[in-house]
């Protein structure tokens, strides 16, 4: 039979395990906080670590994430660069709204009208899933109606879109809005509450943000990004 001693000793041991085995505060890990891509995927930005956001401004759950992600990349170092990639999923109207997206970018109105679009679906609940609804509201809200009405219909926007619903294919992207760090892994979330899980995401963001940079030569990072415009970030 073990002594006293000895079975201090087992159990001390066992504990020591049990707490090894635990993940550590602000770690990522596996199949918790993040998944991993597979095979990864090539980014844009070399030399910067570079995080994709997949959305849709038919998205309620993105609609409330846009502020939090605007306040998350103002305190981001200059090596971190957004990049925002709209979904369509197969359904008409979203893919009406990836339109809406690209066309926005190419009359140069993104910054303007990034906010207030998803304010104008989700808040004011307009109904701008086609195309002259959505230019009639940009042009009333001063944006460049001739413009967009124009890219919305093009053959670069055209293939942006197609661009768009592939990348979130290779990434295995099922639902909005997700993040994605460096071609290499896309941060997860295990709660149930709207608001905690967005607040997750982007706490497991920035730990897959310090693991990627923690296997990369080091690099000087300077204070915050220049201009903390979600709508800056936008996808090339």
């Amino acid at each position: 039979m073990p002594t006293p001693h000895r079975l201090l000793q087992q159990t001390l041991g066992t504990l020591v395990s049990m707490l090894l085995l635990m993940p550590i505060p602000g770690q990522a890990q596996e199949g918790t906080t993040f998944r991993t891509i597979s095979p990864p995927q090539p980014t844009s930005s070399p030399g910067k670590i570079e995080v994709i956001e997949f959305f849709s401004y038919g998205c309620p759950h993105c609609a409330h994430f846009y502020p939090m992600l605007e306040s998350w990349l103002a305190k981001q170092p200059k090596d971190v660069v957004l990049r925002r990639v709209p979904v369509g999923f197969n359904r008409d109207l979203w893919i009406n709204l990836q339109r809406a997206y690209y066309a926005l970018q190419a009359s140069g109105d993104l910054d303007a009208l990034d906010g207030k679009l998803f304010h104008a679906i989700h808040e004011e609940h307009l109904q701008l899933f086609d195309e002259q609804s959505l230019t009639d509201w940009v042009g009333k809200n001063g944006g460049h109606a001739d413009k967009f009405a124009a890219a919305y219909t093009s053959l670069g926007v055209n293939t942006q879109t197609v661009q768009a619903d592939t990348m979130a294919e290779r990434y295995g992207i099922e639902g909005v809005p997700s993040l994605a760090v460096n071609g290499q892994y896309v941060a997860v979330s295990t709660a149930q509450v709207e608001q905690q899980s967005l607040t997750e995401r982007l706490a497991h963001t920035d730990e897959l943000i310090a693991r990627v940079r923690a296997e990369q030569p080091a690099k000087p990072a300077s204070a915050k990004s220049a201009t903390g415009k979600v709508g800056a970030a936008a996808a090339k």
